[in-house]
């Protein structure tokens, strides 16, 4: 990819770029982690000049930030609004979660890297910041689908929220296993396929 020329980009190509810088970062950062990944690395692979990462998003840790809400903000955006909702069902949290991974599939191991490791980047960030409208929501909208005779009486909120979460992001931290040695398709008919088999997995373990 050429590099785009030197100078402020003209106004409506901005989003393109920013887009373009955000979409390489998440993956550069996935794949080799934040402190092994150059501000210079990202802009040489997202074909354009340093500068310009720089002058979108400051330094590092601010893209880092960026990436994270970037990719994550639609999901707690549809969480926030099932709040406001009538039901908040176990298998459509599902679906929320993994339409976002399947946009997003670096994500689930960029947030090992940097959020669930010891010592990761951004996991007083994500914790103070990200957290609370993300999975930290889920144990009350849960709690609430039990009070309405929606889910069983023997399931725990929080776990089942814990549990929602794994079984549809962890195939995708898993993928370097999964895919080659265990057989998961991760196209867009094995991920449908896997998106079925959690709902049926949902409504027989803790849905009524």
């Amino acid at each position: 990819m050429p590099e785009r020329p030197r100078g402020r980009p003209v106004a409506n190509d901005q989003q393109g770029l920013k887009t373009q810088i955000l979409d390489t970062a998440e993956e550069l950062f996935a794949e080799n982690g934040y402190a092994a990944t150059s501000i210079r690395r990202i802009a040489d692979q997202a074909g354009v000049n340093p500068a310009l990462v720089h002058y979108y998003f400051g330094n590092k840790k601010a893209l880092l930030q960026t990436v994270l809400e970037h990719s994550l903000e639609p999901l707690g955006q549809a969480i926030a609004a099932m709040k406001d909702g009538p039901e908040a069902s176990p298998d459509v949290i599902a679906h929320l979660l993994l339409s976002m991974v399947a946009k997003h599939p670096n994500i689930p191991r960029l947030l090992t890297r940097e959020v669930l490791l010891p010592g990761g980047e951004m996991q007083q960030y994500f914790t103070e910041h990200m957290a609370p409208h993300l999975g930290g929501a889920l144990p009350a909208l849960l709690g609430r689908e039990k009070a309405a005779g929606r889910l069983r009486q023997d399931s725990d909120p929080a776990i089942s929220a814990v549990l929602i979460m794994a079984v549809c992001v962890f195939p995708f931290i898993a993928r370097a296993l999964a895919e080659p040695v265990i057989g998961v398709s991760f196209d867009d008919e094995g991920i449908e396929l896997l998106g079925n088999q959690i709902t049926e997995l949902l409504k027989r373990g803790i849905m009524l």
